[in-house]
């Protein structure tokens, strides 16, 4: 039954797993397995970049052939103001929003607040599998709920001051970290998954900006700062420089940690700036921060899907500031002209992707969930289209980003858009629509969507005295190139 698949994602022995999944087994070293022999990070875009020239009236054969078309003589590629979206798609976001907020409202338990790690398109789901990493993200729907008016304001406080006293109160923890996977109704583990530091960032995050939105109620703001207070980072830390990725009852910490430029961002500043619990800023610089090209753009990535370039971007604003290493708002925008860039390489073989249309990270597939993407290109690729890969990349590309959307929903029409907004994928070829809708590609279309439109869950997020506190420790300053740097 579709609302019960998070059953199979966390079978290690099935080919259809979870982005957190992928990165338990192959570590965040950079290594990848996913039906391929596995390569390293500098090996895959090595190996990219090895392919012969193409010759004069010769069609490109290779990726890396392809992406040689695309370079620019001076390799600069600026940012476009905020606001520079038509009317048109404006409306449109406007509109996901609201869906979108639907969806986190609706598929939220009343009695505990925690979100549906996945739901039917249409119809009534059933499951009771709820995500945290969701729950994080529908915790800001509400806040954007409520300033947007898409529902009332003290119906929206009522819900997260529910959902904070849940998880604090009633909420299965060890050492302030929840599980991936847990009963919507009762907060009890599922399916034998991690207490994640991941997920329980995202989660925290939701919970720091219902703390500023809702500044005004007392009990929000204590229940959210005792939320942060509880965390262990240094327990996680598990004796080594890095975060571990998480731990088991019954085999204790994963093997694996967050040591290689991903979505961990965000959550290295919360664990940095913990008022209780604290890491020291010297695990900052510690991370990985590979340096790789591809069409003559230079940037800094682990290899992985687009989305670990919209993540920790959701809540923290890092632009027009930069660190010892680089400005990273303007890393992502040069990540995700890559990714349209390669994108288009794959119209070569999917004459449907196209500059109108474009797009692929972790999503459903025809065959299950799948970790996929590029470059270099991860996964079974079939052509299917991902939309929560430009709604969760709007702020970088705005133009771009909006048009694509724009023409999805103009060209496939209910096919794709539904109650709470697109479908997670969809094969044009195949005729495939995805059935159901999840949770944390909803969560980032809706944040992004209205930190292009508003820059409000920037706003409001960066008012927390912890996160201003750790950036502070890692040297962050203001970035004299932002929005011109050449990429």
């Amino acid at each position: 039954m579709p609302s019960e698949t998070a059953r199979d994602f966390l079978s290690l022995g099935r080919s259809r797993i979870t982005r957190r999944q992928l990165l338990r087994t192959a570590g965040a070293s950079g290594m990848l397995v996913l039906g391929a022999p596995a390569v390293s990070v500098a090996e895959g875009f090595q190996n990219q970049q090895q392919a012969p020239p193409v010759k004069p009236g010769q069609e490109p054969t290779t990726e890396a052939q392809a992406a040689q078309q695309f370079q620019r003589g001076t390799g600069v590629f600026i940012n476009r103001p905020l606001t520079q979206v038509s009317k048109q798609a404006d409306a449109l976001l406007d509109d996901l929003e609201g869906r979108a907020c639907d969806f986190f409202y609706n598929e939220a338990s009343p009695k505990t607040g925690l979100v549906r790690d996945r739901t039917p398109a249409a119809g009534r789901s059933l499951s009771r599998v709820a995500s945290i990493a969701a729950t994080g993200f529908g915790l800001s729907a509400m806040c954007i709920a409520a300033k947007r008016n898409y529902l009332p304001k003290l119906q929206c406080e009522q819900r997260v001051e529910k959902t904070l006293a849940f998880l604090l109160e009633d909420c299965p923890h060890e050492h302030g970290f929840l599980y991936h996977f847990i009963d919507i109704e009762s907060g009890q583990r599922m399916f034998g998954s991690e207490l994640s530091s991941i997920d329980t960032a995202l989660l925290l995050c939701g919970v720091l900006l219902c703390r500023q939105y809702f500044a005004g109620n007392t009990r929000i703001e204590a229940l959210a700062t005792t939320f942060y207070r509880r965390i262990d980072w240094d327990w996680m830390l598990n004796g080594g420089t890095t975060l571990s990725m998480g731990w088991l009852p019954d085999q204790g910490f994963l093997k694996h940690r967050w040591d290689i430029y991903a979505e961990l961002m965000t959550m290295y500043l919360l664990a940095i700036g913990s008022p209780t619990h604290p890491i020291t800023a010297d695990t900052w610089n510690v991370l990985q921060r590979p340096l790789v090209q591809f069409g003559g753009i230079d940037y800094i990535s682990g290899l992985a899907p687009l989305f670990i370039h919209q993540y920790a971007h959701a809540w923290c604003d890092y632009r027009d500031q930069r660190d010892l290493h680089t400005n990273y708002f303007t890393n992502s925008i040069a990540a995700t002209r890559v990714h349209q860039l390669w994108c288009l390489t794959l119209g070569a073989k999917f004459s449907w992707i196209d500059q109108d249309l474009w797009g692929i990270t972790a999503s459903d597939s025809r065959d299950g969930y799948r970790v996929w993407g590029g470059p270099p290109a991860m996964g079974p690729l079939d052509g299917t289209v991902v939309p929560s890969a430009c709604a969760g990349s709007l702020p970088f590309l705005p133009a771009e980003c909006s048009h694509v959307l724009l023409n999805i929903r103009q060209k496939y029409g209910d096919k794709v858009w539904t109650r709470y907004g697109f479908v997670d994928a969809f094969n044009p070829k195949a005729n495939w629509f995805a059935p159901d809708i999840l949770g944390i590609n909803q969560g980032i279309s809706v944040l992004m969507a209205e930190n292009l439109r508003s820059g409000f869950v920037w706003e409001y997020f960066m008012k927390n005295r912890e996160l201003a506190h750790a950036m502070r420790e890692v040297q962050f300053h203001p970035d004299p190139d932002a929005n011109t740097q050449v990429l």
